[in-house]
């Protein structure tokens, strides 16, 4: 017989499924590198060791989210739109990031400006969510989804 699932269940395993997927296209080298232009230059305060594991996990996490809406473009809209549907989950993947770089990161106001900090992560963040949005994009277009 088989086995009873419930919808939402069924969603969930799919959206696994799915973002098991598109972390296929992902690769460390490319993490590594992104965080190398982004962060390089406060390499002189802090340690890229101690961040560079926050840090892959903060790009899976957009680089997901990016993917994730890229259904949207397949269905029409530009990536600016497509973009403003997940601003405030990818601005509290930013607020976390930065979060972590000032506690992990141990800074202090005479190291760095926090703007600058700030203006990286966003960057970054936004930068690793365009990668996944066209990557998605793409797998949508080849409909591989």
């Amino acid at each position: 017989m088989n086995e009873i699932i419930s919808l939402k269940q069924k969603r969930h395993q799919k959206e696994l499924k799915y973002e098991k997927r598109m972390l296929r296209e992902l690769s460390l080298a490319e993490i590594k590198q992104e965080i190398d232009s982004c962060f390089g230059s406060f390499s002189h305060i802090v340690k890229k060791v101690v961040i560079e594991d926050g840090c892959v996990d903060f790009a899976i996490e957009s680089f997901l989210l990016g993917a994730k809406y890229s259904k949207f473009g397949y269905l029409g809209e530009s990536m600016n739109q497509a973009n403003k549907r997940c601003q405030l989950e990818e601005r509290q993947i930013i607020d976390e990031m930065f979060d972590f770089f000032l506690n992990f990161g141990k800074m202090n106001d005479k190291d760095i400006s926090f703007d600058e900090v700030y203006i990286a992560c966003e960057y970054y963040i936004h930068s690793m969510w365009k990668q996944g949005y066209v990557k998605g994009e793409k797998r949508y277009k080849l409909r591989l989804h």
